[in-house]
């Protein structure tokens, strides 16, 4: 039966009041470690090195002690023989517990079983634990307490410390590919006067001392084509951005989004970037572009499969979109469907909707769905000979959606009435849609190329690559209901 945690806490305050009494600083400023262990275990048997990191196993046979240390390379055994240390040094040891941090020096050997060890002539205590981590075999079980306390889902599973070190080789694997396409990396604000970009619901805050309501962004697209007009013709910048939504397995109101924007290009350029992008990422990161998604064989290899969303839904329900006439016509099939559309109050919503429900589930190899609706996508250009139906395509691998680009509109008076028609939604109650934002709109009558921009949503690309289920499982620090 395990004891409880504040029994053993109250055993390491003990201890640490003991260590004081040594004059032993339990909690020194550094440590001038000479060695990682991981390059210690490349040196030859008889170097004399320096370590240092966790305590993660001790074992005390009388006046011989192991442990194993671990940092953030590896991990190495110590022995610590009782007639070599000093007094001091042979007190402080019968201190130690599990989980506290050391350095050690020494020289290392091979003990009978063939284990590199480092023989201990000299030790310094880094840092008293107070808290036992939980046992390796009795831990951490509940999957809400490994996102709560990260920092121990390290310590105990380093399969999940081996993940994240992938995640972000995916991230420096991508800045390295646009940079290698010309574009240059940008930053723009956090917080915003005014939220846009995408139809979301935002985070507002209060900006003590400019007495004003801030949003925190749920995009950056308005300023990235703010430096367009600037002048930049190739700018990408990795995003946190802010919805105020719901939480499941593929979203987060917190998340990593990547954005480009490319003057002279339309979304079809866009096509192209993304196919090899996620290619290259692919190839570089796991040596292939051939992956396996949760027991789904997956090839990225360029080129992919282009359709228009009212065909993908036309094959996968007999529904002919271009014979649905209005709102009413629209509604009845989906209700012939079995799609709920309560809510929504735009054609374009429901088809949107039929899509979400019955086909994009079947998506399982990379497929670029194109040409959405215009009530949809008011910030993008409108397809020449079907003004309906707008020049973008959204990214849709093993069922779930991964980005978005389109031929970014550049008329400051056509997109002032989308905007416009936009508050006339918001009025009508629907609450994700997109504000009049003057101020961009000013910026677009000074001249905007044509430009084109893609925006990648980077956890689900770090699901994908990493053959992880859930969002949760590619951040830190995922939200959660506070306790």
């Amino acid at each position: 039966m395990p004891r409880p945690i504040e029994e053993l806490r109250k055993e390491r305050l003990k201890k640490l009041e003991k260590i004081r009494k040594l004059g032993v600083n339990p909690y020194p400023s550094s440590y001038d470690r000479g060695h990682l262990i991981a390059k210690v275990r490349k040196l030859k048997l008889g170097s004399k090195v320096s370590v240092s990191g966790r305590i993660i196993s001790l074992r005390c046979h009388g006046a011989i002690t192991f442990a194993d240390l671990r940092d953030e390379t590896a991990k190495i055994q110590l022995l610590f023989l009782g007639d070599k240390l000093p007094a001091t040094n042979l007190q402080l040891l019968t201190l130690l517990d599990i989980g506290d941090f050391l350095g050690a020096s020494g020289k290392t050997f091979k003990t009978k079983a063939g284990e590199l060890t480092v023989e201990v002539s000299d030790f310094t205590l880094l840092a008293k634990s107070l808290r036992p981590l939980p046992s390796k075999w009795h831990g951490l079980k509940d999957v809400e307490e490994r996102y709560r306390k990260r920092y121990l889902d390290l310590i105990l599973n380093p399969e999940i410390r081996e993940r994240f070190n992938v995640v972000f080789k995916i991230v420096g694997s991508m800045r390295q590919f646009l940079l290698s396409e010309g574009y240059t990396e940008v930053l723009t604000p956090s917080l915003q006067p005014l939220y846009g970009g995408t139809l979301a619901r935002p985070f507002i805050t209060r900006f003590n001392a400019l007495d004003a309501d801030f949003y925190l962004r749920i995009s950056n697209e308005m300023y990235l084509k703010r430096l367009i007009v600037g002048g930049y013709e190739k700018v990408f910048e990795f995003s946190v951005d802010f919805r105020n939504e719901g939480i499941d397995t593929t979203h987060n109101p917190e998340f990593l989004q990547m954005e480009t924007m490319w003057a002279y290009a339309d979304y079809k350029d866009n096509m192209e970037l993304a196919e090899r992008m996620f290619a290259a990422i692919a190839k570089n990161v796991l040596g292939t572009t051939k992956i396996t998604y949760q027991g789904k064989k997956i090839n990225l290899n360029p080129p992919w499969r282009r359709i228009p969303m009212v065909k993908a839904v036309e094959k996968e329900t007999k529904v002919d979109w271009t014979k649905v006439e209005d709102l009413k016509d629209a509604k009845a099939a989906a209700q012939k469907l079995g799609v709920d559309v309560r809510g929504k109050n735009l054609k374009g919503q429901i088809l949107e909707e039929i899509f979400d429900t019955l086909v994009r589930p079947t998506i399982i190899q990379p497929t670029l769905i194109c040409n959405y609706p215009r009530d949809i996508m008011p910030l993008a250009k409108t397809v020449e000979d079907d003004l309906e139906y707008t020049e973008n395509f959204e990214i849709f691998i093993a069922g779930m959606e991964f980005g978005l680009s389109y031929s970014e509109g550049n008329d400051p008076l056509l997109l002032r009435e989308n905007f416009e028609a936009q508050a006339k939604l918001r009025r009508e109650g629907q609450l994700e849609t997109h504000p009049i934002d003057e101020g961009f709109l000013e910026a677009l009558e000074y001249g905007m190329p044509p430009t084109s921009g893609l925006g990648v949503g980077m956890e689900r690309l770090l699901m994908l690559l990493t053959n992880t289920s859930s969002i949760r499982e590619v951040m830190f620090f995922p939200a959660l209901r506070p306790k």
